[in-house]
């Protein structure tokens, strides 16, 4: 009970509109990481045939619907009622976090606001997902990565180490994130890094290079030497640095 209480309570809040039914339990699972799902809505007219697929789900994963009738064609005011739902979440006081699952952008504005209230915020949604929503949250994950068949099986086969030394965008967003956390011997903590790089890029995620993890992905690029480093038999913490690295100190 101790270490719940310690953990993260989260608002997930989604769009029935704009979200795939098939994907909830991984969805769920996959929110799990970052905390507890405290409130757990989803925003749609339940009256049309095609929420149909999520009626399924909303009893065997404890998610209440919440009915927002189109009076207007052509205007989504599903977005709206999940938009004022979660400004009375926020102001409740009650969170640490939320969870907008939707690749519209029209929750820009909503991710910003909540994130300058000091809370954190994350989305999910397809790769669709306009770059000014993505961007507005602290992390944002790519929802076909969760369709992979097992846990320890990226739905994105993994990338060779040619394709992976060739994506200068992916290089050059670990290269900087290593450079700004270095020692003087050019070493860096795997932790720092890839705080640093999901700072830069919110929708970074080694899966979607087909690896599980970053501790993973770093070696199959083959440019950073990677050091586990234990102490007095405690689990090892993972270092790296770009390879040469020895020897540019003085």
């Amino acid at each position: 009970m101790e270490s719940e209480s310690k953990q993260a309570r989260l608002a997930v809040l989604i769009d029935a509109d704009n979200a795939q039914p098939s994907l909830a339990e991984a969805l769920l699972a996959e929110i799990a990481k970052y905390g507890i799902a405290s409130v757990k809505r989803i925003y749609g007219d339940w009256t049309q045939p095609n929420l149909r697929g999520w009626k399924d789900q909303l009893a065997a994963h404890a998610i209440q619907p919440m009915q927002q009738f189109g009076y207007t064609t052509g205007k989504n005011s599903t977005d709206g009622a999940l938009i004022i739902d979660a400004m009375d979440l926020l102001f409740s006081g009650r969170f640490d976090g939320f969870c907008i699952v939707s690749s519209d952008s029209d929750f820009t504005g909503l991710a910003m606001r909540i994130r300058q209230a000091g809370l954190a915020v994350y989305g999910f949604g397809e790769k669709k997902t306009p770059k000014a929503f993505v961007s507005a949250c602290d992390k944002f994950i790519d929802v076909e990565v969760l369709r992979a068949p097992s846990a320890d099986e990226p739905a994105t086969p993994p990338r060779d180490n040619k394709a992976l030394k060739q994506d200068k965008k992916l290089v050059r967003l670990i290269r900087d994130a290593l450079e700004a956390s270095a020692d003087d011997d050019g070493w860096a903590g795997l932790g720092a890094v890839g705080s640093l790089i999901t700072k830069q890029a919110p929708d970074f995620d080694p899966r979607n290079y087909g690896f599980r993890k970053l501790s993973e992905l770093l070696p199959a690029i083959g440019l950073f030497e990677i050091d586990k480093r234990g102490v007095d038999g405690k689990q090892k913490s993972i270092y790296l640095r770009e390879k040469g690295g020895a020897a540019k100190k003085p």
